[in-house]
């Protein structure tokens, strides 16, 4: 988010961040290992919650276009299927993004307007209602669609690849599991990327700042900056994409063995 959204330097001037890695040492410096976690209360108390409809989208993405249970789906069918999840979670992570980018921003430019993520929802439904505290709920959308449908595609191309003749897909071992998620999280990312860093500075702009919406935001961006500037925060967000995933889809595979062991019938 701070390389995202770093104001573009004056002629002469330095940027803020020079890229990932001075971001990241500026930050330790600055705020200590606190800085690097600004701004995640929101997330954290929606992101449980969020992957539960996340993967229950995706799973009645999938029967409803199922004729029978057993129907093995097209790979456009699964990036569908996909997709709607990516509907589902919006309406979760719209308002613990906004926040958590306003968060981010508080603290890299040294102003202090809000005490943290309960404050900070209360200030922005006390000035604009719901509509504030939803503010880039279309970009959001825009981001996570496309990306679910390529996360869960990826996913589940991957896994069938990766499973041995003759052995079910279900009983992929942990490392391939790893790894599969850990691929269709950078798959995923890879289409987000540019709707995120629009995302990230219309939900940080002051009120009235940009009228259109996205549309105002992109134009700004590539006449000041570049197409290149769609991608800023690539390597951070790489980073974090392969870990990340490989243990959420791990967990989900887990979860689901658990709970088809105590209650076989369900």
């Amino acid at each position: 988010v701070r390389l995202q959204t770093q104001p573009k330097p004056q002629p002469g001037q330095p940027a803020l961040y020079s890229g990932t890695f001075d971001c990241f040492r500026k930050t330790l410096v600055g705020e200590g290992i606190r800085g690097l976690y600004r701004g995640m209360a929101a997330p954290i108390v929606g992101v449980t919650p969020m992957f539960a409809v996340c993967f229950f989208g995706f799973g009645l993405g999938k029967r409803l276009q199922q004729r029978k249970p057993d129907d093995v789906l097209t790979y456009p069918q699964l990036f569908a299927a996909g997709m709607l999840s990516g509907v589902f979670t919006t309406v979760i992570m719209a308002p613990g993004e906004r926040i958590k980018c306003l968060l981010q921003i508080q603290a890299a430019t040294g102003e202090t307007k809000y005490s943290g993520s309960l404050d900070c929802a209360k200030q922005l439904y006390r000035e604009a209602g719901i509509r504030g505290v939803y503010k880039g709920t279309v970009l959001t959308l825009m981001r996570d669609v496309p990306a679910s449908g390529m996360y869960f595609m990826t996913y589940e191309w991957l896994k069938n690849i990766l499973t041995p003749e003759g052995k079910s897909v279900s009983d992929l071992s942990v490392p391939r599991i790893l790894f599969a998620g850990g691929l269709a999280g950078i798959f995923n990312w890879a289409v987000a990327i540019p709707p995120d860093v629009l995302k990230s500075r219309f939900q940080t702009a002051p009120a009235g700042k940009y009228p259109n919406g996205f549309r105002d935001v992109l134009r700004e961006l590539i006449r000041e900056e570049g197409v290149a500037s769609l991608y800023k925060g690539f390597t951070a967000v790489m980073i974090r994409a392969f870990p990340a995933n490989a243990a959420c889809f791990l967990g989900f595979e887990v979860a689901m063995k658990f709970l088809n062991w105590i209650a076989p019938s369900l």
